[in-house]
Formats: structure tokens, C-alpha cells, sequence
């Protein structure tokens, strides 16, 4: 198939996708495929003991259930043997046979019941196993999230921090496997410790057979695993890239431009290029893989019959009984059956582990992020159950916030603040003072980056300043409870979060603390100019908003936008910040939405945050910022009087709806307005 254009326009290259970061599940296969075997035999001991903690952590009844069914098992494994092969001495004894049977009954009740005893230990511990699995899941998520929940909010700003929480999630994952394949790992080793003691009990030289029989198919299936591990890890781009066309040949959001722009050929080439190289390094794989599994079986069968050799050569020569030749041929196929479980289950625990330990480690790095005394903690309990109609449940207020209508928010103080972001050279915010006094409605105005939401985000106590103070009643935040604080801040963000809850619900989660009554969240929605759009989808309020779900509806931008402001109506708080909260609104909804903000007007304290400076006219205070500074502050004509920054771009915007002004030219940006 011939190259696209895209494809012409980068001669020499295999391929013109993009190069995506490692993913999770790479760091345990990489390990795997860099680590000898003696490394990983050196790691399982570390690696068991953990998975063990954890389970154990988890249930104990169960962890104690598993671990003696598990040692169990391999005692009643030794008894077998032993009664098998005191069964084949006395049917192998002389006389007649009707005495031999006799003679061997003992030893055959004492075979079924130990095969009883085997079997019911078996259920026992897949019975406690299936049960302890959900339990581990449950310990180990609810421990990732409570950290998750609680870290403070600039952890999400360091890229590093991000990669390894993705990691940690799925490492929680992984727990449940490591958990799982340390049990199997632990059975296995039971069943070739049984073996082994039996056989050395019955003959110790059938200990020499027993080892040269089984070795080589040991060593040729954990030689084939490392071969698999090598090989993938070396495929790890080709993956990716394969992840990404599976993604942009069969999702929703890639289909429309995929038709609209004939991608089908192009796509499908770079599909095929990629499989082109997969396939044969597979086959590559396979033909490694099959060679040593070959040679490995070779050598095994070469030494189980020199075992047999020797066992003649025992038996004619009289230094040990037909049983206990017989038994040896039995212990060799348990052990075979024990060594194939062990050789697996080796790989899984040590991949596993890898991915375990990206979960214990990032857990020790959240620490750092965690909030001092005054700030937020881990929830200690299960979150709160879902309320009728689909609602949340009520949370009861906590005390601080339930006793605080006296104390409401009467100032706010920001002195000297700065915020730096981690990935840049410059603060977002530098040195910003200003006062804000209950009942006003202040404006931060600016261009894209001056700083205006970063600011608005230390205020809401969502960010923490690295220079300055913010003072609320005069108290530093530090000196507040940090929930009671937030519980007086509602927040409608730019970027908001598009919830897979109903309609209600979207609403009804701007104020878990109070009873989701269906009255309010009507209310709120209504102030938002959303009452009248939800009341036409197909289930109203109790229309599911995320098409993933069966039933689920789709909103526009606008649409969404509505739901988010009736969320931070909800709430009625002392101070509501509106970050762009009109960006998508049609004209007549977007005149509807700034008129209930101008109602809070006198009782509620307002800031708002938007491009479209018509809306601010009205604002006790315009804050303007420029590059992370406050660059001027007044009233709308005041600051038009000046004749500085804001009003440049108030009359820019202007000109924009002017008719009579669309082709004059806008006078230039003052030199000293920054």
C-alpha cells in the first residue's frame, strides 16, 4: 500500500506516529526482562511477605484459612504418597491375592482419606481465596484513595507525581494478582516438599532421580518466560503505537474526522506497518521459545529414562522393592505437575511485585503532599450511600460549619500572595494584594494567563500560596478548619468536570452537606437558566448524564455550563466564584445567568471571572492582572477614565459589536500599561 502524504512528508521513517510515554504495566514486565534468575529467586522472599501483609491486613480469618489449607495440602501430599506406596508393597508382597488385598486395606482407607482430606481442604481455600479477593481489592483501593482525596491539589501540577499515581492505581490492581500467585507459588512449593520428603523417606537415592528428572523442564520453562518478558519489553513502542491506532480507528470522538478527511487507507497502513514488524518478532519468539521448551523436554526425557534405568538396575540388584519404584514413577509426574505451577507462578509474583511496588511507593511519596493539621483529611469511613432518586445522601454537617452562619465571610484579605508552578520559569501569581468585603462583586479581568484563575483558586483555599498570606475574618487559613473554610466557597471552574451522574445529582453534589431536596436543586437550576433544558430530556432530572451508560444523554458545552452554575448556586455560599462561567452560553441564557449574579449583589460576596468585560460593568471592583501582577484596580469608570489596560481591551471587545467602528483600526497598547 502506498504512502500518504503525511507519510511522504517524513522520508525515512517507519512510522509517523507519535511517541507515547511508558505505560504502567511496562514497569514489571521490564524489570521481569531485565532481571536474571537468580535475582528474581533472591526478590520472591521480599515480594511473598508483602503480598502476605497485605492479605492479611485485609482478612485475617481468611489469610489463616488459606495459609494452613495451603501447608495442609502438602502434608496430606507426603501421606499419599507414603500410603500409595505401602499399598503397592503389599499388593506386590507373595501369597495369594486374596490376602494381599487384605493386607493393603489399611493403607488404602488411609490413601481416601487422605484424597478426602485433600479435596476438602481444596474447597476450603478456594472458598476463603474467592473471598479474601474482593476484601484485598477493597484495602488497598480505599488506602490509594484516601491519599488520592487528600493530597493538596498542586500535587496534580508535577508531571512525576501524576505518572506515578496513574502507576500506583494500577499497581492496587495488581495487588489482588501478587496476592493470589504468592498462595499458588506457596502451593506449589508444598507439593514438591511433599514429594520430596516422601520420596526420601521411601529410598533417599530416588531424591537423585527425582531432581534429574524434573530440572531440565524447570529450567527450559523459566528460560522460555524470560524469553517472553525479553521480547516484550523490546515491544513495548510498537504497543503504544498499536494502543493508539486501535483508539483512533474505533472510537466515537475519531470518527467523524476519520470519514470527513479519508484517513481509512492512511490509518490502516500505519496498522499494518506496525503489525508488519510484530508479527514476525512473534514468530521470531515463537521459534526461541519452542527450540528451548524442545531441548529442555529432550533433556528431561533423556533423564526420566535413565531414571527408569536406574530404577531397574535397583530393583535387579535387589536394593529396593518393586513399590518403591513404582512410587518414585508417581512422585516424578506430582513433581512435574508441582514444578509447572512453581515455574509460572515465579514470573507472576516477581511482575506483580514490580507493579506493587509502584503502589507502596508512591504512597510514601504522597506523604509529602499531604496537608499539615489545618488542612483536609482522609475520609476514615465508606462514603456516603446513595440518597433516594438518585441523589446523594445527606452528610451531616460538621460542627464548625453547622454552628458558622454567625461567622460568615466578611473580609477577605490577600496580602503579598505569589504562586510559582513547578514547570515555570515565572510566578502565575507575584505579589498580589487586595480586599474583598462581603455583599461586593469583584472582576478579575486580564488576558489568557495573567494569573486570574490561579489567584481565584488560592482564595477558594484550593491552591496554597508560596509567598504571602490570605486572610479570612483576619484569621490566616491555616488557622481555619479547612472543610468548615471551603464549606462557605462554592467554585464554578472553567474546566469543569462533566459527572456520569443524573441531572440531579449534578446539581445536588455542589452541597453534600445538606438534604438534596428536589425543591432547591430546582431552584438552583433555575437561577442557572437550566430548569427549562433539563425539564426536556428524555427523563428530566433524573436523565443520566454520560452517554457511556446505557440510557445516558449527551449535552453541549453551553448545556453543561448551565448545569455547573446551578451547582455553585446550590450551595448559597458566603462567596461564590464564577470562573468563565458563560464561555458557551447562547446570549439570552448568558443576560439570564449574569442577572442571578447580580442579584447576590449587597448580601453575597461575588468574584467573577471572564473574558467578555461587558458582563463586569456592573462590579463594585475590577482587578486587573498582567503576567501574575496586579496591574490597576477600580470601578468600570474609573478605570475607563484611566485609560489604561482595562480600557484597551474593554474597547477593543467593544469595537467588535460597533458597526460603525469594525474598520477602524485599534489604537495601539500603551507602552507603560504593564
Amino acid at each position: 500500500m502506498p504512502s500518504g502524504p503525511l507519510e511522504s512528508a517524513a522520508p525515512g521513517r517507519a512510522s509517523v506516529l507519535p511517541e507515547l510515554r511508558e505505560m504502567w504495566w511496562e514497569t514489571g514486565v521490564r524489570a521481569r526482562a531485565q532481571a536474571g534468575l537468580l535475582a528474581v529467586l533472591a526478590e520472591l522472599p521480599r515480594l511473598v511477605i508483602a503480598a502476605v501483609s497485605a492479605s492479611w491486613r485485609a482478612d485475617r480469618t481468611r489469610t489463616a484459612v488459606v495459609a494452613g489449607t495451603t501447608v495442609g495440602a502438602g502434608v496430606m501430599s507426603a501421606f499419599g504418597l507414603l500410603a500409595t506406596q505401602r499399598v503397592l508393597v503389599e499388593l506386590f508382597a507373595g501369597g495369594p491375592t486374596a490376602d494381599k488385598v487384605l493386607a493393603a486395606l489399611p493403607a488404602l482407607v488411609t490413601l481416601a482419606a487422605v484424597t478426602v482430606l485433600r479435596a476438602g481442604m481444596a474447597a476450603a481455600m478456594g472458598y476463603a481465596e474467592n473471598g479474601l479477593t474482593p476484601k484485598v481489592d477493597r484495602e488497598v483501593e480505599r488506602r490509594l484513595f484516601e491519599v488520592t482525596t487528600a493530597v493538596r491539589l498542586e500535587a496534580f501540577d508535577a508531571d512525576a507525581f501524576a505518572d506515578d499515581m496513574e502507576r500506583a492505581a494500577n499497581g492496587a490492581d495488581s495487588t489482588t494478582g501478587l496476592v493470589q500467585a504468592s498462595m499458588n507459588l506457596l502451593a506449589g512449593l508444598a507439593g514438591l516438599l511433599a514429594v520430596t520428603v516422601a520420596v526420601v523417606v521411601i529410598h533417599p537415592l530416588l531424591l537423585l532421580a527425582l531432581l534429574v528428572a524434573t530440572l531440565p523442564n524447570a529450567w527450559a520453562a523459566l528460560r522460555a518466560g524470560h524469553l517472553r518478558y525479553q521480547t516484550y519489553a523490546a515491544g513495548s513502542v510498537r504497543r503504544r503505537r498499536l494502543w493508539l491506532l486501535h483508539r483512533l480507528m474505533a472510537e466515537r470522538d475519531s470518527a467523524p474526522e476519520l470519514r470527513s478527511y479519508g484517513l481509512r487507507a492512511f490509518l490502516l497502513d500505519q496498522y499494518d506497518r506496525v503489525m508488519g514488524v510484530e508479527t514476525g518478532i512473534q514468530l521470531a519468539l515463537a521459534r526461541r521459545v519452542t527450540t528451548t521448551t524442545t531441548v529442555g523436554a529432550m533433556i528431561g526425557g533423556v533423564a526420566t529414562a535413565v531414571v527408569y534405568v536406574l530404577l531397574g538396575l535397583l530393583l535387579i540388584g535387589g536394593q529396593i522393592p518393586l513399590a518403591a519404584a513404582a512410587t518414585c514413577v508417581i512422585a516424578v509426574q506430582s513433581a512435574h505437575r508441582s514444578l509447572s505451577v512453581v515455574t509460572y507462578q515465579i514470573d507472576r509474583v516477581y511482575t506483580e511485585g514490580q507493579h506493587f511496588g509502584d503502589y507502596t511507593g508512591f504512597m510514601a511519596r504522597a506523604a509529602a503532599y499531604l496537608p499539615g493539621p489545618a488542612g483536609p483529611t482522609a475520609a476514615g469511613g465508606p462514603g456516603p450511600a446513595a440518597g433516594g432518586a438518585g441523589l446523594p445522601a445527606a452528610v451531616p454537617p460538621s460542627p464548625a460549619r453547622a454552628g458558622g452562619t454567625a461567622d460568615r465571610l466578611r473580609e477577605i484579605v490577600v496580602e503579598g500572595v505569589s504562586l510559582r508552578y513547578p514547570d515555570r520559569d515565572g510566578p502565575a501569581v507575584d505579589g498580589v494584594s487586595l480586599t474583598i468585603r462581603q455583599g461586593q462583586t469583584v472582576a478579575f479581568v486580564g488576558e489568557n494567563g495573567s494569573g486570574k484563575s490561579t489567584l481565584a483558586a488560592m482564595i477558594a483555599t484550593l491552591r496554597c500560596p508560596t509567598g504571602g498570606t490570605i486572610r479570612y475574618n483576619g484569621r490566616p487559613a491555616a488557622e481555619w478548619d479547612a472543610d468548615a473554610l471551603r464549606a462557605r466557597i462554592a467554585v464554578v471552574t472553567q474546566e469543569y468536570h462533566k459527572w456520569p451522574f443524573t441531572a440531579a445529582t449534578n446539581i445536588a453534589i455542589g452541597d453534600v452537606g445538606t438534604e438534596p431536596r428536589q425543591d432547591r436543586i430546582e431552584a438552583a437550576a433555575a437561577r442557572a437558566v437550566a430548569h427549562e433544558m433539563i425539564r426536556e430530556l428524555p427523563h428530566g432530572y433524573e436523565t443520566l448524564l454520560d452517554r457511556t451508560f446505557a440510557g445516558g444523554q449527551d449535552l453541549s458545552g453551553g448545556q453543561w455550563q448551565r448545569i455547573t452554575a446551578a451547582r455553585g448556586f446550590l450551595r448559597e455560599a458566603d462567596l461564590l466564584i464564577m470562573d468563565e462561567p458563560s464561555s458557551a452560553l447562547d446570549p439570552r441564557a448568558e443576560d439570564a445567568l449574569f442577572q442571578a449574579i447580580r442579584d447576590r449583589r449587597g448580601r453575597a460576596t461575588t468574584i467573577l471571572i471572564t473574558h467578555r468585560l461587558a458582563n463586569v460593568r456592573h462590579a463594585d471592583r475590577i482587578y486587573v492582572l498582567h503576567h501574575g501582577r496586579l496591574v490597576e484596580a477600580g470601578a468600570h469608570d474609573q478605570l475607563m477614565a484611566e485609560d489604561g489596560r482595562y480600557a484597551e481591551l474593554f474597547t477593543l471587545q467593544a469595537a467588535g459589536y460597533d458597526s460603525a467602528r469594525s474598520t477602524v483600526a485599534p489604537a495601539p497598547r500603551r507602552a507603560n500599561s504593564g
